[in-house]
């Protein structure tokens, strides 16, 4: 059972090791980089208690990010605020150590010559070293490996060195424990009990927590909210559901699920693509908008359906087959996963079923 956080301040009173569940935010944050601007006008903010996903491909600047929100690198305009006091801005700047915030890196940068209890009491170095041994052994109890204190990194599995290394950074009881890309070192085998094990373990702690990754469906399965960037840039907050269900752009629906583009235009309020009509959800008449479909949304049937189509390859992936298939009107072979078994072998001519709610569409950017 997790012990009660205690508070640990500096001599400016501020809690560098106090109670869990800080509010961090970005305001305004800028940055650039020989030049380039790499972040721009990002503002957004991580809840007490919530688990925060910074999303979004390589070069979006999430891991810049995260690196303002510990005092690794200096943004160029904007302030990070924790808990109400500015941490970064114009009117001071914080050290890391003294913001209450812990730091877990990609590589679990471990000791490979500290033991598992050396290691994590590394991370306790600003504390009386009395007290040390207690609060690591209660750190190492909460990720279930006490029982390994004695070991030495070469000796633990690839997931245990991930808990090592997530007992080193919530042992100071950070307000604020920032992830950057935590899982990407693993096995595909251990990913998923990895970060269900992480996750219990940051819902336990109820440390606030943000995560920086790539891939959307690690965000999906950890994040209370995620915040999806692109070129420095906020582009969609959220929930998973809301990303998922509502995307505000084609880079969104893209990014979450492999989707069928189309091109179209505005008609009496709605468009119509290959894969039947849509509403155009408010976009003027006569503006030219952009169409998704998820491959998932593309139901395959054998023929007799209202849309014709012809099957160009299969591929059998164990519980979905995928789909490439000749649609009349589609400049581009439409794509589809379906269940394994939902076709007979060898047939080639199909239909081809989509629900209007499922296809997407928005506006082209002028």
């Amino acid at each position: 059972m997790m012990r009660p956080a205690q508070s640990a301040t500096d001599d400016t009173g501020y809690a560098h090791a106090g109670a869990f569940s800080s509010r961090l935010a970005f305001e305004d944050i800028h940055h650039s980089y020989h030049g380039r601007e790499t972040i721009r006008g990002i503002s957004l903010t991580a809840e007490p208690g919530e688990v925060l996903c910074l999303l979004g491909p390589s070069g979006s600047g999430k891991t810049t990010l995260l690196r303002i929100a510990a005092g690794l690198e200096a943004q160029s305009h904007g302030r990070v605020v924790i808990d109400g006091r500015e941490v970064a801005g114009p009117k001071g700047y914080l050290p890391p150590e003294k913001r209450g915030v812990g730091l877990m890196f990609q590589d679990f940068a471990l000791f490979p010559h500290m033991t598992v209890m050396e290691n994590v009491r590394f991370g306790l170095a600003a504390l009386p070293a009395k007290g040390t041994v207690a609060e690591a052994v209660a750190a190492l109890e909460r990720v279930g490996l006490s029982h390994h204190a004695g070991k030495y990194p070469h000796a633990l599995s690839g997931g245990e060195q991930q808990r090592v290394a997530l007992a080193r950074a919530l042992a100071p009881r950070p307000g604020v424990l920032l992830m950057d890309e935590p899982f990407s070192g693993l096995d595909s085998r251990l990913k998923d009990t990895v970060r269900a094990d992480t996750l219990a373990i940051l819902k336990e702690s109820r440390a606030t927590a943000i995560i920086v990754t790539h891939d959307a469906e690690e965000a999906m399965r950890m994040a209370d909210r995620i915040a999806l960037l692109k070129d420095g840039r906020l582009v969609q907050m959220g929930t998973p559901d809301d990303l998922y269900r509502r995307p505000s752009s084609l880079f969104a629906a893209g990014f979450f699920s492999e989707i069928n583009e189309f091109g179209g235009v505005v008609k009496d309020g709605m468009v119509a693509t290959p894969l039947g009509n849509a509403p155009a959800g408010g976009i003027g008449e006569g503006r030219a908008v952009s169409v998704a479909v998820r491959l998932s949304d593309v139901g395959v049937a054998p023929a007799g359906g209202a849309i014709a189509a012809r099957i160009l390859s299969r591929r059998f992936l164990g519980e979905a087959e995928f789909l490439t298939l000749a649609v009349p009107g589609a400049r581009e072979p439409v794509r589809s996963r379906v269940r394994a078994d939902r076709l007979p072998p060898g047939v080639n001519d199909v239909s081809i079923t989509v629900i209007p709610e499922d296809i997407l569409v928005f506006e082209k950017a002028s």
